[in-house]
């Protein structure tokens, strides 16, 4: 059964809020200006990092002995990423000869979901209904019940054990006669589920929260993949803890680097920024370089959707005082409200192509002239829709 909770808020408190707000406005126009600045001059220096790497990025096709004639050249290469180590999980024993090994932790718990409706009355105060629902299931966190809404669920979370998830990484990764640095090593993926085989319980008997007789000691391997502390794991209780692993084993990578001695590190540009790169499986120079230049756009993109955001969002707070006012007749702040959503995106919009043209004046006047238009065109376009509605 849902639980409910209504709280009603004044039109004068609703007004007090809104006035405060303003100042996170201009904190939020700020903050996406900043990100929005700082952003197109980081995708150009990233785009001339990555052009300068490519000009000097030679092809080497041996790398099973070290190469003096290679030191400090930038080189792309195929190889087999490799570790002689075995990583072994400090608590439960499961080992592998991978790269890395990752413990996955997830519990059986007692969860809290609400949906909020507000709803405006007369005189401009607002309404807010709560409904909050439970049920259970797998979290990756233990989850606190004290905190539940409904007294009736207060309470009810336990849990038997309580690990936290670990990843370990080979400290000696090879790459034929050479060495991955860690930067490198630790963006190869590739994971798979790991075998956790069978578990000793008497090992890990201390870290279970039983009483003797009860779960102290029961352990259960479900499927060889998966430990299990509970009573069955075909029928979960709140307070059971699942266990899998996961590994990363050797594979073949291609990798854009600079040759240091028996390792790597990133190319350092004429502008300051690095570039290196590493992928999975065979993959030619030309294509590592493209999806480069991918990722970059999209990254910029990325940013920039969030930039704009931001500053909408500021201004959205901003003149969110005027519909608040309007909403002593409910009908009318909805009007308001919608009339300061639409100004906030236009202005919102505009200013932040104006950002992104002046940052990009010194690197492309062209584009930077162009846009700079379409922002003059959205400011003007509240200005004429209104001379439009008053003829």
């Amino acid at each position: 059964m849902a639980y409910t909770e209504t709280t009603t808020t004044s039109w004068t408190s609703r007004l007090g809020s809104s006035f405060k707000g303003i100042v996170g406005g201009f904190v939020l126009i700020t903050l996406g200006t900043c990100l929005l600045w700082w952003n197109e001059g980081r995708t150009f220096k990233t785009a001339g990092a990555i052009g300068e790497a490519e000009l000097v990025t030679q092809a080497v096709n041996d790398i099973t002995k070290l190469d003096s004639s290679l030191e400090g050249k930038v080189i792309h290469a195929v190889g087999r990423a490799e570790t002689q180590e075995t990583l072994r999980d400090p608590i439960f024993g499961v080992e592998a000869n991978a790269l890395s090994i990752r413990r996955k932790v997830e519990y059986f718990q007692w969860r809290e979901h609400s949906r909020s409706e507000t709803r405006k009355k007369l005189g401009g105060g607002e309404e807010t209904i709560t409904t909050y629902t439970y049920d259970t299931g797998w979290v990756p966190e233990p989850v606190n019940s004290d905190m539940f809404r409904d007294p009736d669920y207060k309470g009810r979370n336990k849990v038997l054990a309580e690990f936290k998830d670990e990843r370990l990484w080979a400290k000696d990764i090879t790459f034929g006669a050479y060495k991955l640095p860690d930067f490198l090593a630790h963006s190869i993926g590739g994971e798979t589920q790991l075998n956790a085989g069978r578990i000793d319980a008497s090992s890990i008997s201390s870290h279970i929260n039983a009483p003797e007789g009860s779960y102290a000691g029961q352990l259960i391997n479900g499927d060889e993949t998966t430990i299990y502390i509970g009573r069955n794991p075909g029928s979960p209780e709140v307070g059971d803890v699942r266990i899998t692993f996961f590994q990363i084993p050797p594979a073949e990578v291609s990798i854009i680097a600079q040759v240091t001695g028996n390792t790597f590190k990133a190319f350092t540009a004429s502008n300051g920024y690095t570039f290196s790169s590493l992928e999975m499986g065979r993959v030619d120079t030309a294509e590592m370089f493209k999806d480069a230049r991918s990722s970059n756009n999209i990254m910029a993109w990325v940013l920039r959707v969030v930039g704009i955001i931001i500053v909408v969002w500021g201004l959205k707070t901003i003149l969110a005082p005027l519909s608040v006012l309007a909403d002593v007749i409910p009908i009318l702040g909805t009007i308001v409200g919608a009339g300061t959503g639409f100004v906030s995106w236009v202005l919102g919009l505009a200013w932040s192509l104006i950002v992104i043209a002046v940052a990009w004046v010194r690197f492309r006047p062209l584009i930077a002239g162009c846009l700079i238009a379409a922002a003059v065109v959205l400011m003007l376009l509240p200005l004429f829709k209104g001379k439009k509605a008053s003829a």
